[in-house]
């Protein structure tokens, strides 16, 4: 007989860790991870205010004795409770500047972690983080989201085995324009932490969005940069990090990749692209059209691929991180939740005696944050010395 989430044969009990009130982000962390209905909400701190977290938690469906209001709270009484009760992992929704000793917190407690980007606000505390995960042999996944589309993983698999040839260069764009909304003299009704960088970090566009950009590049093409160049500027006065920023980088074989950022485009939404040079073809993905990837060769017919589990020319990877038939649109909700099948499958593997691995997940691990905060830390460093080249 078929069971969920062998060899507890239960589903999962979460727990969230911001996201509440007007937050975007915790309730889509909720909707991923419970979609495939391998586990539960089961406990939240859904404030920096205990009140208001505990008043909060009603709206999620939350028990008032797991209604917690502070992370100290939570950790300390989840941890007494018995095993067939508490919680097995959290989620981290919060801002970035609280990442570090949450995670922290958690891990020494001995609950897996999922964490929203960036892993923390510097180098050293993501290497700590890194050590403890390795120490603990715990799950930690990091919430880039946009690996989990299918169409994402089937380029992986493209690129890995040489249908495009040998990579020469990646170029990753990710446009918003929502900082226009804002006015320098007006507080904004959600996530105004991010305005402030004693809360989001030293960086703004870089850490928030262009962290997304960099995994998608690594995590479809596998370079490995050597050098960073960066310009970085801030053209919209609500904020006093950088909301527009380029980077060039240098990688091991002498493969080049750009990457360009905005929170200030005019108009623009979440517009993602990758594109991908290879010596033999060239491929195109963009993310308000997530189903589909173009590829070209010269001289050939334009081939488009799109999104069909039962298609010959999709592989294995694809059809493992899609629900529907073709024809039936899934996008960011289903993307997340593949991040969260695959955390969920190393905590399963944990749980029957096998070691969970820190590095080289089908889901973006604790590694791929530490690489995230080492490309923002050297964007930083190459815009300080007007462009100067960084080591990465």
């Amino acid at each position: 007989m078929q069971t969920i989430n062998p060899p507890w044969n239960r589903r999962l009990r979460m727990a969230l860790i911001g996201g509440g009130g007007s937050a975007f982000i915790g309730p889509v962390h909720v909707a991923a991870a419970t979609l495939d209905r391998r586990a539960d909400l089961t406990a939240t701190v859904l404030s920096s205010d205990p009140d208001r977290s505990r008043q909060s938690a009603a709206a999620f469906g939350i028990a008032p004795d797991r209604a917690y209001g502070s992370v100290g709270e939570l950790i300390e009484v989840e941890s007494q409770r018995d095993p067939d009760s508490r919680i097995d992992f959290v989620t981290i929704a919060t801002p970035n500047h609280t990442h570090f000793e949450m995670a922290r917190a958690a891990l020494e407690a001995g609950f897996h972690v999922v964490c929203e980007k960036p892993l923390t606000t510097d180098m050293h505390q993501a290497d700590q983080l890194t050590a403890l995960v390795e120490q603990t042999g715990l799950v930690f996944a990091v919430a880039y989201g946009y690996s989990g589309y299918p169409m994402i993983r089937q380029i992986r698999d493209m690129v890995r085995g040489g249908e495009l040839g040998t990579v020469d260069a990646v170029r990753v764009s990710y446009i918003q324009g929502g900082l226009r909304r804002m006015r320098p003299d007006e507080m904004p009704t959600r996530a105004a932490w991010k305005l402030d960088p004693n809360q989001a970090g030293p960086s703004g566009v870089m850490a928030d969005i262009g962290t997304h950009a960099f995994h998608l590049l690594r995590y479809t093409t596998d370079l490995q940069p050597m050098e960073i160049s960066c310009h970085l500027a801030t053209y919209h006065p609500v904020r006093p990090m950088e909301d527009y920023g380029h980077a060039v980088l240098r990688c091991m074989e002498g493969e080049m990749a750009t990457l360009t950022v905005s929170q200030v485009t005019h108009g623009r939404l979440n517009d993602i692209a990758l594109e991908i040079d290879g010596s033999t073809g060239s491929m195109v993905w963009q993310h308000e059209q997530p189903e589909r990837a173009i590829v070209r060769r010269h001289g050939q017919p334009v081939q488009v691929y799109e999104s069909n589990r039962r298609a010959e020319y999709l592989g294995d990877a694809f059809r493992a991180s899609s629900r529907l038939p073709g024809g039936h649109p899934e996008g960011f909700f289903e993307a997340l939740a593949n991040i969260y099948r695959g955390a969920f499958d190393d905590m399963l593997r944990r749980a029957a005696g096998q070691a969970a691995e820190a590095a080289g997940t089908t889901y973006p691990c604790v590694a791929d944050g530490c690489e995230g905060m080492r490309f923002v830390e050297a964007c930083l460093a190459s815009c300080r010395t007007n462009g100067w080249w960084q080591p990465y």
